[in-house]
């Protein structure tokens, strides 16, 4: 099983938090009615979706390397005569499935940080971007922002300092604002403004808030199916004594990203 494969349980894992997140991702981009947009990874078409429902695009075209997500993306997407039909390719960050300066706008949410070679990526999308066209992405503040992995990493290392390897706030440099935005300026991009997201992440209780992360998704997915059943009980133990809960046992937490865009 790879980090991110399974539909069902990317929604619940990360699904609902991309969804809003992409919103605020687009409502810091410019108003532009009648463009083409390509989204490169799209998963399940959170950001996708958000584009067809808000935006008013000629066409979308989502990209990814898994065809269960394809399906899912194509299933979800918002119905209208009055909206384009998203359409979707195999393909991946830096092997995009479409010509040269095909799209107006090409972004990817949540993506870039699982991109061996970032700069490919970004060259590549650069390439399908039409001169004056926007290039953009997001990614969580996995070192800080994101506190349900946040809160989740320091419980793993605490009990297993090994685990710190894998968090994903010391494995991408790009979580940050300045190395982002200096991925995008080296790609030739110009105005690149880099700006801050956050959304709520509120859980009904704890086990909404823990049973997601026993569905194998992303590093700390995977981290926790490597576990015996009575180390996963300590972590599951350790974060429930960490993790505030309200009178009525939900828990709120903060979930930020970084948003960035830039002008080919």
């Amino acid at each position: 099983m790879t980090a991110w494969d399974q539909c069902d349980a990317y929604e619940r894992f990360m699904g609902r938090w991309s969804r809003p997140l992409a919103q605020q991702f687009l409502d810091q981009l410019p108003a532009a009615p009648g463009s083409t947009w390509c989204d490169v990874g799209c998963g399940t078409g959170a950001l996708a979706h958000a584009v067809l429902a808000t935006r008013q695009p000629a066409a979308v075209l989502g990209v990814d390397t898994s065809q269960p997500y394809l399906d899912a993306a194509e299933r979800g997407a918002p119905g209208s005569l009055l909206r384009p039909v998203l359409t979707t390719a195999h393909g991946n960050a830096t092997a995009i499935p479409a010509a040269d300066e095909r799209f107006e706008h090409v972004v990817a949410g949540l993506v870039l940080n699982f991109v061996p070679d970032a700069a490919a990526a970004l060259a590549e999308m650069r390439r399908v971007c039409v001169p004056g066209g926007l290039v953009g992405a997001f990614v969580w503040d996995y070192a800080r922002g994101m506190q349900m992995l946040r809160r989740f990493w320091d419980a793993a290392v605490e009990l297993d300092p090994a685990a710190h390897d894998l968090d994903e706030g010391v494995r991408f440099p790009i979580c940050h604002p300045q190395p982002l935005r200096d991925l995008f300026t080296a790609a030739g991009l110009a105005g690149v403004t880099v700006n801050t997201i956050e959304i709520p992440m509120v859980f009904t209780d704890f086990d909404d808030f823990w049973t997601p992360f026993l569905g194998g998704q992303g590093p700390a997915g995977q981290y926790c199916s490597t576990l015996a059943p009575d180390r996963l009980a300590t972590l599951r133990g350790r974060l429930r004594e960490s993790i505030p809960e309200a009178a009525d046992g939900s828990i709120s937490l903060a979930g930020s990203a970084w948003a960035v865009h830039g002008t080919r």
